[in-house]
């Protein structure tokens, strides 16, 4: 019901940063594209009118999702993933479900908490063009235990998505994990793969790779998972209720 998808640049043409000092190292290695499918949505896959629109002949528009490095999705995905699958109490569901352009303007310490608390069910994606706003949390009853999926994004600017301006869909809280998970796995195998390309090769001419770094971060970066799994959030429930109360209208 809920898959975080990639693709990688071929290695080949897999840009190196910096100008007279060219280099390569893990992140931008894994430069390429990204989207979600939920249940019959796909999200951040771009409209064919924006695709028309900004279509050249860069690599980066030969396919129609967000084209960035994808650790920076797995990055974040790993990140909210713990304060996604804390449960939220039911008193404060029409909060976390509400939308800060709808908050009273407070500057209490509380609504600072619980303005932040918020959002740590966003997934971070300021770094492109208009982007949707994406947000997930996990309610817990006696016979559910499922995970709210939303998204919203303005209908108004030249980047457009193929998926409805809004939506929700809920799934159970186990195939999100399940997905995290697989992205996880994913990742790391695709990595290897081109890590294990580039210790036959070499780096291309002209490029600073170091290749030990490179496969003790890749060894590292494949615990992140299992580390943040075991992080517990540290959340202030009474001051996130006393700060949504001050910020939600009525």
């Amino acid at each position: 019901m809920i898959r975080f998808r990639f693709a990688l640049t071929p290695l080949g043409q897999v840009s190196p940063w910096g100008h007279e000092d060219r280099q390569l190292h893990w992140f931008g290695l894994t430069n390429g594209w990204y989207w979600i499918e939920l249940a019959n949505h796909e999200l951040l896959r771009y409209s064919p009118e924006t695709l028309q629109r900004y279509r050249t002949d860069h690599p980066a528009t030969q396919r129609p999702y967000v084209d960035y490095y994808v650790a920076r999705l797995w990055e974040d995905i790993n990140e909210m993933t713990p304060t996604v699958l804390q449960s939220v109490p039911i008193d404060l569901l029409d909060f976390v479900a509400s939308d800060p352009d709808a908050w009273q303007p407070k500057d209490s310490d509380a609504a600072l908490v619980a303005a932040e608390w918020h959002a740590e069910h966003a997934l971070d994606l300021g770094y492109i063009r208009q982007p949707p706003r994406i947000r997930a949390w996990r309610t817990v009853s006696d016979d559910l235990d499922t995970v709210t999926v939303t998204w919203r994004h303005d209908d108004d600017g030249d980047i457009r998505f193929i998926a409805d301006p809004a939506g929700q869909v809920v799934i159970p809280a186990e195939s999100f994990l399940t997905a995290v998970r697989q992205l996880d796995h994913e990742l790391m195998i695709a990595m290897e793969r081109r890590i294990r390309a580039l210790e036959r090769t070499g780096p291309p001419d002209g490029v600073h790779l170091d290749l030990r770094l490179l496969r003790a971060e890749h060894v590292n970066r494949a615990t992140w998972l299992a580390q943040r799994q075991h992080r517990e959030p540290a959340t202030d429930w009474a001051a996130v209720r006393a700060g949504a109360e001050d910020l939600l209208p009525g």
